[in-house]
């Protein structure tokens, strides 16, 4: 089998798979005597006969079946390879691999797929994690760009500032301090609070609205999901804080309110990470220039802002 041809086994893969020399033919371009011929050449390589015939079907002999399970995964390692070498050669064709935080999973697939159309030929992987998965990507490599709120403070990674990310404390429509005027948070710490895990991002960037000490806070719940979180402060099981960029709908629709509290809504930032030792492909270097030259003001159009001041 040494001498045997990727190309003789990609033909004999589609005789296989087809069951029929013409219609392989015709599926591969070529004539059928030529995929005759390549199928003849591979037999004589394996030393064993591929096919058999029946009357008009053919079918696999032990043999061929045997290496119809290797053929196709020798084609797909070739085809794993080539995908592989061209996200090297430049932007166009290139696969890019972002993980995102899950609060930006309510506008991120907007930014790839603004950037998708200006590069054609990318391919897009993009995953959604809470904090601590985002983190194992990035450290295992899992991932060339992270884009999180609150890059890791263990590791070696280089981070850029891309586009702002307010947070806010929002309630139900109904609830009483809906109306009231430049809450000061020794008030607000006495409601009941809705909030996300311990360890996610909203968790620490909440610490550091509270001036770092969440020990007096009153958390009804805490829940893994902002949407079910949302959900929760609709129904009037308590208020929030949650980053600004995922209640638009909600408070377009009035189904939430921001409420008016002293030193929100609170402005950090939206970051790009990845390893500094990190050789970045073509596509993912050119993706990270495109967030920080485009991504805040795109941001802004997706997930306007206006009613969280």
């Amino acid at each position: 089998m040494k001498n045997a041809t990727l190309r003789q086994l990609k033909v004999f893969e589609a005789v296989a798979r087809l069951l029929s020399f013409s219609r392989a033919a015709e599926e591969l371009h070529l004539t059928q005597p030529a995929v005759s011929t390549q199928i003849r050449k591979l037999e004589e390589h394996a030393g064993n006969v591929l096919f058999e015939q029946f009357g008009k079907k053919i079918y696999l002999t032990p043999a061929g079946t045997e290496l119809l399970g290797i053929s196709r995964a020798i084609i797909q390692q070739f085809e794993t390879a080539e995908h592989a070498m061209t996200q090297f050669q430049g932007v166009s064709g290139g696969r890019l691999n972002v993980g995102v935080i899950s609060a930006g999973d309510y506008f991120f697939p907007r930014l790839l797929v603004e950037f998708a159309g200006r590069h054609r030929g990318v391919t897009l992987n993009f995953t959604v994690h809470n904090r601590e998965g985002l983190l194992t990507h990035i450290a295992e490599n899992l991932t060339d760009l992270a884009i999180m709120v609150r890059p890791p403070t263990g590791m070696d990674t280089v981070h850029q500032a891309f586009a702002p990310h307010p947070y806010a404390i929002v309630a139900a429509p109904g609830h009483p301090l809906v109306s009231a005027k430049s809450i000061p948070l020794a008030t607000l710490m006495r409601e009941r609070f809705v909030v996300r895990e311990k360890g996610s991002d909203t968790w620490h960037s909440m610490e550091e609205g509270f001036g770092g000490d969440l020990r007096g806070l009153n958390i009804a719940m805490e829940i893994r999901s902002t949407e079910t979180i949302k959900q929760a402060v609709i129904a009037g099981m308590g208020v929030s804080f949650l980053s600004a960029h995922t209640i638009s709908q909600e408070l377009r629709a009035g189904s939430l309110r921001v409420l008016d509290v002293q030193g929100f809504p609170l402005m950090l930032n939206w970051y790009v990470v990845h390893l500094r030792t990190k050789r970045l492909p073509p596509v993912a270097q050119a993706f990270k220039d495109f967030l920080v030259s485009d991504g805040a003001g795109l941001i802004a159009q997706i997930v306007p802002l206006d009613s969280t001041s």
